[in-house]
């Protein structure tokens, strides 16, 4: 397949994400941020496990926990602990330096040393994002800052390591998908429980959202995701990022009736801009599994908008 044709694809997955503030807040119960995520997770996971039908073999059960704990299990919970704390979108802002975290992480963990120009894409996409997302002003949270430091922080961390680890021999991206969200649900169950208790009654619209948010949000999106990291550089999948606060913005404008000002569609341009420059010069190595780097020596919901309604 091209290279264009995957991040196409890989870009659905983001563009899918920026989706989840809308879904959310018309039709979810309300404050249950641990209950959607898990609802987003472990569902999504035990469908992948049934269709790849593979579990994971040696040293790829710990692998699969710390990918699913990061990229699943610990940014999930994070994320909508700092929607809810942070005011406006500024949990999108910190969320779109994701790519300059990413670029550090494969210097230290790929051996790829970062290029002044990517540098410079990933502060102009966190400032197009902050043009869009950025209404008003109010008291900074200081968990709402960490948590999203933290959430962003653990996404790059999680897209580095996938990128490093690859797949086991024989295994496809839907099996390590599966896994991931298996292991993130179930870090992320317990947690759920013990804060808000027992499930919430839900009704049709409810069931909808969490099945669209299983299914389509989550299982088919995070499988596209994975899938890029092993054809894409882990810095191109990175930039593609942006994508999510820039669609919920489009889908609160056309969806939700929410007005765009002229510095927002400026901050637009410039954040699907860097998106672009920040596919182009570089080349995706091929994604090795684990007995094969040794051999050779071979060394990213999500909108950040308030989910309150």
């Amino acid at each position: 397949m091209k290279r264009s044709a995957t991040i196409g694809l890989t870009a659905l997955a983001p563009v899918s994400w920026g989706t989840t503030y809308a879904v959310t807040t018309e039709f979810l119960p309300p404050d249950r941020p641990l209950f959607t995520a898990l609802m987003r997770a472990l569902p999504a996971g035990l469908v992948l496990l049934a269709l790849a039908r593979v579990l994971p073999k040696g040293a790829w059960w710990w692998k699969s926990l710390v990918l699913g704990a990061l990229n699943i299990g610990a940014f999930f919970p994070l994320l909508f602990v700092s929607a809810y704390r942070l005011p406006g979108g500024m949990a999108a802002v910190v969320g779109s330096v994701q790519p300059l975290f990413v670029v550090g992480l494969s210097a230290l963990l790929l051996g790829r040393r970062p290029a002044g120009r990517t540098l410079a894409t990933g502060v102009v996409a966190a400032l197009g994002v902050s043009l869009v997302v950025l209404q008003g002003s109010g008291a900074l949270d200081v968990t709402g800052l960490l948590a999203a430091v933290a959430s962003t922080a653990s996404m790059a961390a999680g897209t580095v390591l996938t990128k490093r680890w690859g797949r086991p021999d024989g295994v496809g991206p839907l099996a390590l998908t599966g896994w991931q969200l298996t292991a993130g649900g179930l870090l992320i169950a317990p947690v759920a429980f013990l804060t808000e208790g027992a499930p919430p009654a839900l009704d049709g619209p409810a069931v909808g959202g969490y099945l669209y948010l299983a299914l389509a949000n989550t299982a088919v999106a995070y499988w596209l995701w994975f899938r890029g990291i092993g054809r894409l550089t882990a810095t191109q999948v990175a930039f593609l990022g942006p994508l999510s606060p820039l669609t919920a913005a489009v889908v609160g404008w056309v969806a939700l009736g929410q007005a765009l000002t002229a510095v927002q569609v400026a901050g637009m341009a410039l954040a699907f801009g860097a998106t672009l420059a920040g596919q182009l010069g570089e080349r995706a190595r091929p994604s090795f599994s684990s007995s094969e780097k040794n051999g050779r020596k071979v060394s990213m919901d999500l909108t950040g908008h308030s989910l309150r309604r």
